[in-house]
């Protein structure tokens, strides 16, 4: 099953690679991309190239949405959001991230899989980053959601939403 997004071109690659800052360890798409077409968020394979799984289906990229997340995170917002959105809906959200990601686990497979919903989280909120990431990309995620809602609040402009 192909990972939804574009597939990575040339100049994609090279972007990709001062983002992460290093190459990417398993095959992804460019599932969202800012107003002049740079990668701002990957759909990663499931199991990267040595077979070792990769629990991050989206995977926010972005240098400008990154920081911006990163000092939401630093102040506090991962406990806010968990609060905000509470335990029962997150628990929701991972096992629907779960299952979209899992779909792309090649038919066959024997090894270790991975496992935990968004960001390879099992209850709760880990990392804002991941879930705004699947939320830019059109992932019913609610977290995501009340991401865009404080950077909106704060003024920070960021990657429009696929939809």
């Amino acid at each position: 099953m192909q990972l939804p997004g574009d597939a990575p071109g040339a100049d994609d690659e090279s972007a990709v690679r001062l983002l992460l800052g290093r190459d990417p360890q398993g095959g992804y798409t460019v599932a969202v991309r800012d107003a002049s077409g740079a990668p701002v968020v990957l759909c990663n394979a499931p199991l990267l190239r040595d077979g070792t799984p990769m629990p991050t289906f989206y995977w926010l990229c972005g240098r400008a949405e990154v920081a911006a997340v990163s000092r939401l995170e630093a102040d506090g917002a991962v406990d806010e959001a968990e609060a905000a959105i509470g335990l029962d809906a997150l628990d929701d959200i991972h096992r629907r991230y779960a299952a979209l990601r899992d779909a792309h686990i090649p038919a066959g497979h024997t090894g270790p899989a991975p496992s935990g919903g968004v960001g390879g989280t099992r209850r709760g909120v880990k990392c804002l980053h991941a879930h705004f990431g699947w939320w830019l990309a059109g992932g019913d995620d609610a977290v995501g959601a009340w991401v865009a809602e404080q950077l909106a609040g704060a003024g920070i402009r960021h990657a429009g939403r696929v939809s």
